[in-house]
Formats: C-alpha cells, sequence, structure tokens
C-alpha cells in the first residue's frame, strides 16, 4: 500500500514535464505531478521483512471478500520505513489546505490524520476539523485492524479540491488514533480510486463524483509514472510522473489507447489476463483469470502455480527463504523479459522493473510473488512493475482500463531528477457537490491481520 500508504503537487519545472495539458488539451482536463518516494538502499534483512509484510497484507487486502464492499477497509501505512510509492497533493477544507496523500487505484476511501492523532502520527501534516467552516461529522465510526497495529477514527465530509476540481460534501475519514510510525512524513492519508462499491467509508469517492457529474470533458483519468529503481544515486523523493484527470495528454504516449472493458459490476479496476510470456515462453493462464491493475503496490502478485512457472523459465531460480518465502531469486546476470496481454494487446515490462532487490554479490529477487488469493478476488494484482512501462487509463463509462506505449518524452523522464516541491493549493476550475446516495449512516468495524504494503524497487546494488 504501498504496501499501503500510497498518490498531487505542481513541481517547480516545466509543466510539459510533467504532462500538463498541451496547447488544444481540454480546458476542464488538469495534470497532477507525482512524487516518487524512494527509499535509501538497506540492509538485506530489511528489504526481506518489507517482502513479507507486502506479501501478507495482500493476501488480506484482496482475500477478505464476504460482503459486497471491502469490510477490512482500506489503509495504506503498513511499516512506513520502508515505504516507497507515488503520491501527491490535495487540499481540504474552508479556508483550504494542503496534503501529500498517496493515490491508489486499488481502494475506494480517502482519509486523513486528523490533529488529534498527536504524537502517533509522527510530523505527519494533519488535519483540523476546527479549522474548517464547512466540516461536517457525520458520527459514524471508522476503525481498520492491522496485525502490526490499528488505525481508527470516523467518517466526515469538507470540501476537497484536486487539480483545479473541487467537490463540496466529500465524504473521508479522520484518523485520529493510530499505532506508533504508522506515518511517515510527508504523507498524510491516502486518496482512494477505485469505485464506491468497495468503499468501507460508504462515500463515493472524490473522481467518481466529478465523474458523473460531467465536470470532466472525458470522463476519465490517466497515469505516467517514472522509474528510479536502477539509478543508484536516486534521491528519497524524486519527481515521479503525472496523473492527468479529465483528458489524457498526446504528449506522454505514441499509438493508440487500446481499451479493455471491466467484467461484471465495478469495484476494483480489474480486467481479464489473456496471456503471459517470460523469456519468450508461454506461462499458462486459466480460463477467466482476471488481474486488478492496483498503483498501490509496487510489484506483482499471481497464483502459485503461475509463478513458479515463470521462474522455471529463468535458469538457476530459486525460491527465496525466511521473510523472502514467496518470492523467488535468480540471477542477477540474466536479463528477465516479461509480456502482459489484455484484451489482445500485449505490452513489455523493463527487465529493470523485474528487480526487486539484489540480496548477495550475484544473486537478485524477482518482482513476480506467490499470492493465493480466495474469495472472489482478482487472481493477479498488478502493480507499478507493470505500470511504469505504459500509460494507464482509466475510464468511467464504459468501465474500462487503456494502456498505450509510452512516448519518448515520457520515457526521459526516468531518471532525470528534478525539483521536489511541497503539498500546494492550485486554483479551482470547476465545482460539484457531492449529493450521492453512497450510505452515510452504518457504523464501519474493519479488520486486517495488515494491509497491503508496496515495497521499494530502488535495487540494492
Amino acid at each position: 500500500m504501498i504496501p499501503l500508504l500510497f498518490l498531487a503537487s505542481v513541481f517547480a519545472l516545466s509543466a510539459d514535464t510533467f504532462g500538463a495539458p498541451t496547447e488544444g488539451a481540454p480546458i476542464s482536463g488538469q495534470s497532477i505531478p507525482l512524487l516518487r518516494r524512494n527509499s535509501s538502499p538497506r540492509e538485506v534483512a530489511d528489504w526481506g521483512a518489507l517482502a513479507k509484510s507486502q506479501r501478507n497484507s495482500l493476501i488480506a487486502k484482496y482475500g477478505s471478500q464476504t460482503t459486497q464492499k471491502r469490510s477490512s477497509g482500506y489503509n495504506l501505512i503498513v511499516d512506513q520505513l520502508y515505504d516507497s510509492g507515488y503520491y501527491g497533493s490535495l487540499a481540504i477544507g474552508t479556508p483550504a489546505v494542503s496534503f501529500d496523500v498517496l493515490l491508489d487505484t486499488g481502494s475506494s476511501d480517502l482519509w486523513l490524520a486528523g490533529s488529534s492523532c498527536g504524537t502517533l502520527c509522527g510530523s505527519s501534516a494533519t488535519y483540523n476539523p476546527s479549522s474548517s467552516s464547512t466540516f461536517q461529522n457525520l458520527s459514524t465510526a471508522f476503525e481498520i485492524q492491522y496485525g502490526a497495529g490499528n488505525a481508527g477514527g470516523y467518517v466526515a465530509q469538507d470540501t476537497v479540491q484536486m487539480a483545479g476540481f473541487s467537490v463540496s460534501s466529500q465524504g473521508f475519514a479522520v484518523v485520529d488514533v493510530v499505532s506508533q510510525d504508522f506515518l511517515t512524513s510527508p504523507v498524510s492519508g491516502l486518496f482512494g480510486l477505485a469505485w464506491n462499491t468497495i468503499a468501507a467509508s460508504g462515500q463515493m469517492p472524490f473522481w467518481q463524483t466529478l465523474a458523473s457529474s460531467n465536470a470532466w470533458d472525458s470522463a476519465l483519468f490517466a497515469v505516467q509514472l517514472t522509474r528510479y529503481s536502477n539509478d543508484t544515486s536516486a534521491q528519497e523523493l524524486e519527481p515521479g510522473g503525472v496523473i492527468n484527470i479529465g483528458y489524457v495528454n498526446s504528449s506522454l504516449y505514441t499509438g493508440s489507447i487500446d481499451y479493455i472493458d471491466i467484467p461484471g459490476t465495478p469495484s476494483y479496476w480489474y480486467l481479464p489476463l489473456d496471456s503471459l510470456t517470460v523469456q519468450g515462453n508461454s506461462i499458462s493462464i486459466s480460463s477467466g483469470t482476471t488481474a486488478a491493475i492496483d498503483t498501490g503496490t509496487t510489484n506483482i502478485a499471481g497464483p502459485t502455480s503461475a509463478i513458479q512457472a515463470i521462474y522455471a523459465q529463468i535458469p538457476n531460480s530459486q525460491p527465496a527463504t525466511g521473510d523472502w518465502v514467496g518470492y523467488y531469486s535468480f540471477p542477477c546476470s540474466t536479463t528477465v523479459n516479461v509480456e502482459l496481454s489484455f484484451g489482445g494487446s500485449t505490452w513489455s515490462i523493463s527487465p529493470a522493473d523485474f528487480t526487486v532487490a539484489q540480496t548477495t554479490s550475484s544473486e537478485c529477487i524477482g518482482a513476480f510473488f506467490e499470492a493465493d488469493i480466495s474469495g472472489g478476488s482478482p487472481t493477479w494484482i498488478i502493480g507499478d512493475t507493470f505500470l511504469k512501462n505504459v500509460y494507464s487509463v482509466f475510464r468511467y463509462n464504459p468501465p474500462s482500463i487503456g494502456f498505450a506505449n509510452l512516448s519518448s518524452i515520457a520515457i526521459a523522464e526516468n531518471g532525470a531528477g528534478g525539483t521536489v516541491p511541497s503539498a500546494t493549493i492550485g486554483t479551482v476550475s470547476a465545482a460539484v457537490t457531492n449529493t450521492s446516495d453512497a450510505p452515510r449512516g452504518h457504523a464501519l468495524s474493519t479488520s486486517l491481520s495488515i494491509l497491503f504494503l508496496a515495497f521499494s524497487v530502488v535495487l540494492l546494488l
């Protein structure tokens, strides 16, 4: 969630660099530059602990589908000392105050650390309800239990702004009780970008309110993520790409955008996975296999049998041990080529993204790991290991996901560095009121053994 916490602010660089609208772009479409938070190199044991946490929390995140909603709630904040993700900023309240949040297409709830959180929230900026004239407490409990701790608070409403758009009476959760060291500055919360059907708070997501209100020229948002995993000089904070809201930026991709419809009632952003090849060899995929497209996790999880088949194509690979159980090691000297196919189109993963960490002078850990998810959820979870290689578009109607090849402009941003800004408050160009009929009166009690932790893919070289 990155493994949890995990996405907008304006960089002090050329707007074109981050995919701002070029000439002719819709006025109502806006861009949000993203920041990538990289972890500095750590001991192998630390990486192993993080890997274990990510795998366990992913299974918990997608494996508890006993009700229509994700009854476990959603929080992207497990073990933040080993956190890595893409985040940006939003502004909330009247007068508006800005906060850094992780943007996650694998969840649907917005939550922020509240001012009553105290020292438990560390040095992260906190939201003060008493400072906003538009705040409304809905008196609905919000509680999340983790194997490594807990977070709790209540559901509320306030005016929320992002990328030039404003939604009044936007539902979100104010978290005022968290386990020690649960948050790491500057991130103050999480911004879910999936559908309202899995919103633990019962509130309509910000993006969905705007899309359904015809506030955007095009009812969609698009994401481009940068790569620093193979940059040994990467800093803790680096420019992370952009999320375009209400339009697609043609300067960031080439060719056409291939859309694939979401099967059934939208919940997660998931697609049928048609095929997968490793080193040019096909991996058996069961009929009807679905994959969640999740910016909130770094790597890629799949069924044990398929993951075993993947590494069988990589000579001298073997199951990892200890905290790395579920992952596989392989010779760092091996260049691994992986391709995924959705809707008849095939997309490649850079070998640089296949490597998660280097554990010895010659052994590396691969980005694909075992996670047998039950409960009718998607059987594959496709995270940033894949998404850094494509321009991804998430469309409201018809509910669908589109992929396109990155342009040379987008590719040039990988490892380019740049000025990293603080959270900012932009100018509102369009405003709507949340009038959805999403449930607002039921108490929420959520329980997870541990939430989804997406970890850094900075190479330990």
